[in-house]
């Protein structure tokens, strides 16, 4: 009863250790996400605004995502709708989320979330107050044609 008791501890551990395993693989680390090389220019010497309204709102992400958890203040964005894992631009909608302040190094940490021009584009954007911040969008799917013609 006892090996099965430790078995079970065991078997349930090494699963744990998976399952964070894969999450910091896929969120965290640089593995896995080439990012394209038109992404948008970071400025290293100055503070970056994040609109955010999904699971970025979250400090426990946002902790291991960026290393720290940081303080967030309520935002509007107005003129778009949260939509599932996006925001949809629709005329007098307001989209309720928090604005994070990062370093140039926490903006790639977030870009590497994101997966930023391979999900994601960041895109600038004015709030509700006035303030400009970048906010996450999902990018538009690429539809490519089937030709009949095969080249030479």
């Amino acid at each position: 009863m006892k090996k099965t008791i430790q078995r079970s501890l065991a078997a349930l551990l090494a699963l744990l250790v998976l399952v964070i395993g894969y999450l910091w693989l896929t969120f965290a680390s640089s593995f896995g996400y080439n990012p394209p090389g038109d992404m948008p220019a970071i400025d290293e010497n100055a503070s970056h605004s994040v609109f955010v309204y999904g699971t970025l709102t979250k400090p426990w992400v946002r902790w291991l995502v960026m290393g720290r958890a940081g303080s967030s203040e309520p935002a509007e964005l107005p003129g778009f709708k949260k939509d599932k894992l996006d925001i949809k631009p629709v005329d007098g909608a307001v989209t309720e989320g928090e604005v994070i302040t990062v370093n140039a190094d926490e903006l790639r940490a977030l870009d590497r979330y994101e997966r930023l021009g391979v999900r994601y584009e960041r895109v600038e954007v004015t709030l509700q107050d006035g303030r400009t911040a970048w906010v996450y969008r999902l990018m538009e799917p690429i539809l490519l044609e089937l030709s009949d013609e095969i080249p030479d």
